[in-house]
């Protein structure tokens, strides 16, 4: 029978149903192409075999017939396009199971295949948002944490921000209309930290503390 390893979310992409007041704004998953891309190399990958089959026919088609030279860089180019093809499996699955979301709170990213790993980014405790974005219209929109908040760079990826080692920043990865998401993601946030935290606390220690 077909199974969804996520039909126990109450609701898609969060491990717990929403608190009452907050409404979710935008979900949405990476671009699989564009993460493959941008994440795994693969248009060097395809460059690099594509350079190797040449440098190999151009060595050899003066030493055997031409149709011999041909076949000789048959093997690169048949392992370039396994490399390759198991490169757009991984990026796929990758964004085949990634889900992110923006509510009136935080940001939420359901991440990893194997290990299903969700953050809950509380807009209090995140800093500035940087976006990366391509003429396509995909784009990256990396999430700078604040406090304690420490993330493993290698436990995320490819969900950070690239080459971003010493502090790691979670990151919405090649998103479409990444300039929307980025609208939405600026005026959530603002609202969100704008608004004032009542804390339920006793008079007595109110008035002490004053």
């Amino acid at each position: 029978m077909p199974h969804d390893d996520f039909e126990i979310e109450p609701v898609e992409g969060l491990p717990q149903a929403l608190p009452e007041g907050e409404e979710i704004l935008w979900q949405g998953k990476p671009n699989a192409w564009a993460l493959a891309r941008e994440a795994l190399s693969i248009n060097w990958v395809a460059g690099y075999f594509a350079v190797l089959a040449l440098w190999r026919f151009v060595s050899v088609v003066d030493l055997m017939p031409l149709g011999q030279a041909i076949a000789a860089t048959v093997p690169l180019i048949a392992l370039g396009m396994v490399v390759y093809g198991m490169l757009f499996g991984i990026a796929w699955v990758q964004a085949h199971y990634t889900m992110y979301t923006i509510t009136t709170a935080r940001v939420a990213m359901r991440i990893g295949a194997a290990l299903t790993l969700t953050l809950n980014l509380p807009f209090r405790e995140l800093g500035n948002a940087a976006l990366d974005l391509r003429k396509s219209g995909t784009g990256t929109i990396a999430l700078d944490t604040m406090g304690e908040t420490k993330l493993s760079y290698l436990v995320i990826w490819p969900h950070a921000r690239p080459w971003r080692f010493g502090k790691t920043q979670p990151a919405l990865r090649c998103v479409p209309e990444a300039s929307k998401v980025a609208a939405i993601l600026a005026e959530a946030a603002e609202a969100r930290v704008s608004t004032p935290q009542v804390v339920r606390k006793p008079l007595i220690e109110a008035v002490a503390a004053e």
